[in-house]
């Protein structure tokens, strides 16, 4: 297993992390699965195994029972890991101050989070999303309290626009507030719009990159397949729409270079998949779950696998999003006065 540091922070995680929206599965998050205590242990332990450091979770999965299992599980375990959750929605009451990145629902979510998980302090607190209402100021007022306090190590967002993010960057820096240093994004083959903004502000800014959903809720496992009945006890099946799909075919397209390279190397489509994601520039982690042992062995396994640079050009054409504005006229121009993030972007576009 490889460790990366998270950001500009001296945290190492490792190229994997283990996600738990899998565990309870209460209410609308049956649909992704309904692993319980028992299977828990028993994933976390395969994760340890393959050197994975760090579980990530957030108090709306399973309405607080993903955080229960967590916090039961690696009870004997807490100082081998590393614990990230999430805050932002409403887990429990639906009042008008229990959502939201507001100092009041901030402390209350994190207090209830910290107890659910049996635990004196997270690793990492998540910002499950924006929050166009509260000031930034008073948001990030609340978690650098939460940071003194010792109840949180490290802060990030999820689900932040390129410029929800850079605004909370620069309000961080102006007010000597804590920093945020990793934000959690979605990015696959199947969909790589993150490349536009997102990745390009984390290498200029520092700022890690973890994954989630990063075989597109299984839709680059190689189970969905053109002109086949979509396969049954599936996410898709349950009708879990995340990630929207625009393009069939296109996804297809993918999908089927996937399976040939895999079948070529020995492996399967999901571990391609993700070693092509491991490899991407800022990438820190990925954030792997599964509904069962063997997916989740085989996801573990793709921290061994290494592309050529013919596989890389082969998934490079066959998912290679276009260029928008004004990505497109600074291929066209002085690419030479470009920083190091947009070359990294447009790095492919300008070999055509």
């Amino acid at each position: 297993m490889q460790y990366r540091s998270l950001g500009r922070s001296g945290l190492k995680v490792s190229a994997l992390t283990l996600g738990t929206m899998t565990f309870g599965g209460k209410d609308g998050f049956s649909k992704t699965g309904s692993t319980d205590l028992q299977g828990a242990r028993r994933q976390i332990d395969m994760c340890i195994d393959a050197g994975v450091n760090m579980i990530d979770t957030a108090d709306v999965y399973s309405a607080g029972v993903s955080e229960e299992i967590v916090g039961e599980a690696i009870a004997d375990k807490r100082d081998r890991l590393l614990l990230a959750t999430k805050a932002r929605f409403p887990a429990f009451e639906q009042g008008p101050n229990d959502r939201g990145l507001s100092r009041h629902h901030l402390i209350r979510a994190c207090e209830a989070s910290l107890k659910r998980l049996k635990t004196d302090y997270l690793d990492m607190y998540w910002l499950h999303e924006w929050d166009g209402q509260t000031p930034l100021e008073e948001t990030l007022a609340a978690v650098d309290g939460l940071v003194r306090a010792g109840k949180v190590r490290y802060v990030g967002v999820s689900n932040f626009s390129g410029w929800h993010l850079m605004k909370m960057l620069g309000i961080a820096e102006r007010e000597g507030l804590v920093r945020p240093v990793a934000q959690q994004i979605h990015y696959t083959l199947q969909a790589r719009e993150a490349e536009y903004e997102l990745l390009p502000i984390a290498l200029d800014q520092e700022v890690g990159v973890v994954v989630w959903s990063p075989l597109a809720g299984g839709l680059l496992s190689g189970k969905y397949r053109r002109n086949q009945p979509e396969p049954e006890g599936t996410r898709r099946a349950a009708e879990w729409k995340e990630p929207p799909v625009s393009d069939i075919e296109a996804l297809y397209d993918i999908v089927d270079v996937l399976v040939n390279i895999a079948s070529a190397k020995g492996a399967t489509p999901a571990q391609v998949a993700l070693a092509w994601l491991l490899a991407r520039p800022g990438i820190a982690s990925l954030v792997i779950g599964a509904r069962t042992d063997t997916q989740l062995a085989d996801n573990l396994g793709a921290a061994e696998l290494t592309l050529t640079e013919e596989e890389f050009a082969r998934l490079e054409a066959v998912s290679r999003p276009p260029l928008i504005y004004p990505y497109w006229h600074q291929a066209w121009t002085a690419s030479d006065r470009l920083s190091k993030a947009d070359l990294a972007l447009i790095a492919p576009f300008l070999e055509d």
